[in-house]
């Protein structure tokens, strides 16, 4: 969207955003809100990385501990994300769908169900119709083919039947 000004994004990919995270660590515009297995390649993302100078605050790491499954991330979706995203009034909202999350996965020890990922997306969802802002998901990827050829169009369905 042309004059953008305060973006917020969502990371449910199983690995660290570690990328995303230093490009907008700075920058009180954009908030960088990220679960992910911890410890785990790349190891970063502790809970105490919230930013610096400008942008502090504006990170929010949810480490999430091997075999974690859908109890933690309905907590981290369902209670904080929706809060967190209520304060900043962001303009959009943006989502690194890594679908790696997954029990089903076969290189991180999550232990979401295809029910959770749906929890997680319908929650982003609701809180952009309840803002009246987009949401744009972009897929990071999933190492199981079969779980993606579930809950890729599954997403997808959503989205659709949320758009703003």
């Amino acid at each position: 969207r042309e004059g953008v000004k305060k973006i917020f994004i969502v990371d449910f990919d199983a690995h660290h955003g570690n990328g995303t995270q230093k490009a907008f660590y700075t920058n009180p515009q954009v908030f960088y809100f990220s679960t992910h297995q911890y410890p785990f390649y790349p190891y970063t993302g502790k809970a105490e990385e919230r930013g610096e100078g400008e942008g502090l605050g504006t990170t929010l790491n949810i480490p999430m501990p091997a075999y974690a499954g859908d109890e933690e991330y309905r907590k981290a979706y369902g209670k904080i994300l929706p809060k967190v995203v209520e304060e900043f009034q962001p303009e959009i909202i943006l989502v690194s769908a890594g679908y790696d999350l997954h029990k089903e996965d076969p290189l991180t020890q999550l232990e979401v169900s295809d029910n959770g990922v749906i929890y997680i997306v319908e929650n982003i969802l609701k809180i952009s119709k309840k803002l009246n802002i987009p949401a744009m998901f972009l897929l990071e990827g999933g190492y199981n083919l079969e779980v993606l050829k579930r809950l890729v169009p599954a997403t997808i369905e959503l989205m659709l039947s949320f758009s703003v």
